[in-house]
């Protein structure tokens, strides 16, 4: 994962968001899991994240993320509102007292074919914090794990620079 991360982003990230004392939640669909162990592969994850949901099933993005079920009925599960929602689920069901710090989801196709009039590589990046809340579209090529792969790098690579650009101390 290090090489298509680039110079160890997921180190970087976990070390910035230790340093800042902020958590961290994931929900995953297309990735199936391969974002939270990739940042769980960091000595010292375990302060900053607080866990992840595979909600791969387009049903689960409901009843276990909140994503509303209107939503996921009309646009389908690859849509920037379902990962935005999947992003804010994570935050806020995962966190302790209070939510997460950030939510960060994965939804897309991974492939081989195409997916509810989507291509495959069609991936959205879900981010939520006090703060904000933004997807982001990438359009992949490859095979399938190529796409998961890449997607999990990107993902780490939009938190890191959303922790990069917050004053310490937010999110």
């Amino acid at each position: 994962m290090t090489d298509s991360a680039g110079p160890d982003e997921t180190r970087r990230l976990i070390e910035e968001l230790r340093e800042r004392r902020l958590t961290v939640a994931v929900a995953e669909s297309l990735t199936g899991g391969l974002l939270v162990a990739e940042l769980i592969r960091i000595p010292g994850a375990s302060h900053v994240v607080r866990g992840g949901v595979v909600a791969y099933a387009t049903d689960l993005k409901s009843t276990l993320l909140g994503v509303d079920a209107r939503l996921l009925a009309t646009r389908g599960p690859v849509d920037p509102d379902v990962a935005v929602q999947m992003a804010s689920g994570a935050r806020n069901r995962l966190g302790r007292e209070q939510p997460a710090d950030w939510g960060l989801s994965t939804t897309g196709v991974a492939g081989p074919g195409a997916q509810d009039g989507h291509e495959a590589g069609t991936v959205f990046i879900g981010l939520a914090s006090d703060g904000a809340e933004s997807s982001h579209r990438l359009q992949l090529y490859g095979d399938r794990d190529a796409v998961r792969q890449q997607t999990v790098a990107a993902a780490i690579r939009i938190l890191l620079d959303a922790v990069l650009a917050t004053p310490s101390g937010e999110a």
